[in-house]
């Protein structure tokens, strides 16, 4: 973050863990229809989470203390004659007459298997290169897309607790804010009280924001996604690009952030109320995002949909919160990883790719789940179907 470099194989959003690492762990889900929620949360707790995420409203471990989680987890893996293998990237499939029976690794490396589950995350785009090189079935997807928004952390706290301090014994207090904008779903995504913004970028020369908090979320800001649905109508200038458009659309608004902050991951950024009223900020807020901002226009540089629904659901979010559109806020682009532009499409009953047998797609990258803890529910299940698979 200090220096403005990204690794193009290990970053914020894949390496070990990925995002569920080096993001804050929030585990909030609305997924009990999917699996068992508990069974994931013991999972956490035994390798070395707080046992107070098990009954928290809103369940969260800690960017300082995942990586060690993680870490003992792959220790669990190994201890059960599982193996981790470490700069190895999956370049291509070994398919015969449509059926998985492995893996290639750095280009010419064999791994065999007779079933592969596929959980990339949401951001292993050559993952879906294999899948155009290979005429697979893959289809594009509706996703959202804005950008963070940051406020100083005691006014959300006075707005959220009635009172112009918090008492000592109250958490950073968070916020969740929704509304419908010209028929299109306008909300807050990822929110992280007491939190910092980061660079969560996966190529060199684009500029992708996300945010995270530590344990005890004792940041002086408050941060949050503040993010619009997007659909085929959004990117019909990239229709030639088929299935990829959507993706094509959301590395275009990455190229444009990181080119309009000038490099080195610097974030464009703009008080709210300029933004709102359409002029240049002389001046931007001190804010947590360690390689820097920038003042840009983000009124023009976002697309002008976006941009307009954004403007609008300020106004109707302070009606809500009394105090949330203030020049004490400002927004950062560009926030686009919400969820992954495409699906990898299987059959609903054996979770298996529907060209592809022993093939199992799992979780965001796949297309199948929102978060750490929906995504472990759909990779428990593609395990068991994996499982089933095999021994027949």
């Amino acid at each position: 973050m200090q220096e403005g470099i990204v690794n193009s194989d290990s970053n914020y959003c894949f390496g070990e863990g990925g995002a569920g690492t080096y993001s804050d762990g929030k585990l909030y889900t609305r997924s009990n229809k999917r699996g068992n929620v508990n069974r994931i949360i013991d999972v956490l707790i035994h390798h070395g989470a707080n046992e107070e995420i098990r009954i928290d409203s809103h369940p969260h471990i800690g960017s300082n203390k995942l990586p060690k989680i993680i870490q003992s987890k792959r220790e669990t893996i190994q201890n059960c004659n599982g193996e981790i293998h470490f700069e190895k990237k999956v370049t291509d499939f070994i398919i015969n007459q449509n059926k998985i029976n492995g893996v290639i690794v750095n280009e010419n490396e064999e791994i065999l298997g007779d079933a592969v589950i596929l959980a990339t995350g949401h951001s292993a785009r050559d993952i879906y290169e294999i899948f155009r090189k290979r005429e697979l079935a893959i289809e594009s997807k509706s996703f959202a897309m804005g950008v963070r928004i940051e406020h100083p952390q005691a006014l959300i706290d006075s707005i959220q607790y009635h009172s112009k301090t918090r008492h000592e014994n109250l958490p950073a207090s968070n916020y969740s804010l929704a509304c419908q904008v010209d028929n299109k779903g306008v909300y807050s995504f990822c929110m992280c009280p007491g939190g910092i913004i980061i660079p969560a970028s996966t190529d060199e020369n684009e500029l992708v924001l996300n945010g995270m908090s530590v344990s005890k979320r004792n940041s002086p800001f408050a941060n949050s996604g503040l993010v619009v649905e997007v659909n085929v109508n959004d990117w019909k200038h990239l229709s030639m690009h088929k299935e990829f458009a959507g993706l094509m659309f959301q590395k275009e608004m990455e190229s444009l952030a990181f080119n309009s902050g000038g490099g080195k991951q610097i974030a464009p950024a703009q008080r709210i109320t300029d933004f709102v009223s359409q002029k240049i900020s002389k001046n931007i807020p001190k804010s947590s995002y360690v390689p820097g901002t920038v003042s840009s226009p983000l009124h023009d540089i976002l697309p002008k949909d976006i941009s307009r629904r954004l403007r609008k659901s300020l106004i109707i979010f302070n009606q809500r919160m009394k105090g949330y559109y203030t020049e004490e806020a400002q927004i950062l682009a560009v926030e686009s990883r919400t969820s992954s532009p495409l699906r990898i499409p299987r059959d609903r009953e054996t979770l298996m790719h529907i060209g592809v047998s022993g093939l199992f797609p799992s979780g965001e990258g796949a297309g199948y789940a929102g978060g750490i803890v929906s995504a472990a529910i759909d990779g428990e299940r593609c395990a068991e179907q994996a499982f089933n698979f095999v021994i027949k």
